[in-house]
């Protein structure tokens, strides 16, 4: 075999350049299998070099069905890598893993794909070949008795792959086209409205902490009498939970109305939202 079609070979079974393959075709005086060797350590203190740098583009993955529905953030560097073949071919298959491992992040990394190497490996091999930082994000698994999962995919790249994704879990004794359609409706909202809980009640205290730290910033130079201020600063505070609880918020397909509202319209069916999750790249 000639040098030429030894890189040709090299290339094909690693994915590198040609100027890698032919300096680690070099080091190892032609061998082919030491070659491999040398380009994996090399593409791994490559993948190291590049773990350095922001990764703050990427896709965010669905997968599952309405049982059980899993949400995936992949980060890269480049919009540009967001949408190439590779990638895209890699992320997708990591999306079908993720659901089957409930978004355990530490199963998923160890577990096997279908050239029969780890999610890791092949990762590292894949940083190595496309040349930018790339980075598991977040990710959740919806699954609950009862229940349907409704989502929505905005700004799609191809496929299951996207800019934001939703899903929303609804339980309903009775399964009907109203349902159906305000789950599908809902989804959209929440990727909209973007709640960060379902109800006031739900969303983290140190998240109203710092919301009320910053009110009280506003109020502080504000020269009106402190028992005005606590009022003020009430009413703010009040209004925060409302806008960014799910069902307190106005509902998007008709604004004069809260989504409890859309809920109780059609409560013959006794539905109950029961989660939702909300992922979008760059938030």
């Amino acid at each position: 075999m000639s040098d030429i079609e030894k890189i040709k070979q090299l290339r094909q079974s690693t994915g590198a350049g040609f100027k890698d393959c032919n300096s680690a075709l070099k080091e190892s005086c032609g061998d082919l299998e030491k070659a491999v060797e040398i380009l994996r350590v090399k593409g791994i203190a490559k993948a190291s070099k590049k773990m350095l740098r922001d990764a703050k583009e990427g896709v965010i993955l669905f997968s599952g069905d309405e049982n059980k529905s899993s949400l995936l953030e992949v980060n890269c560097e480049t919009d540009f890598v967001a949408k190439n073949e590779d990638f895209i071919k890699f992320v997708k298959e990591l999306s079908e893993l993720n659901n089957n491992y409930s978004s355990d992040l530490e199963k998923l990394d160890k577990s096997i794909m279908q050239n029969k190497k780890t999610v890791n490996e092949n990762l590292v091999a894949l940083i190595a070949k496309i040349g930018e930082k790339i980075t598991i994000g977040r990710a959740k698994t919806i699954e609950n008795i009862n229940t349907k999962n409704f989502s929505y995919q905005h700004s799609i790249v191809k496929d299951n792959v996207s800019k934001l994704g939703v899903i929303v879990s609804i339980e309903n004794i009775v399964q009907s086209d109203k349902v159906n359609s305000f789950g599908k409706q809902l989804a959209m909202h929440i990727a909209a409205s973007n709640p960060i809980a379902l109800t006031s009640d739900r969303i983290q205290k140190e998240v109203i902490d710092k919301e009320q730290e910053l009110i009280s910033e506003e109020l502080k130079n504000s020269g009106k009498p402190e028992e005005i201020a606590k009022k003020i600063s009430l009413g703010k505070l009040n209004k925060f939970k409302e806008e960014n609880s799910l069902m307190t918020q106005d509902w998007v397909m008709e604004p004069k109305k809260k989504v409890k509202d859309i809920v109780s319209e059609i409560s013959s069916n006794s539905i109950n939202i029961i989660e939702f999750a909300r992922l979008k790249i760059g938030e």
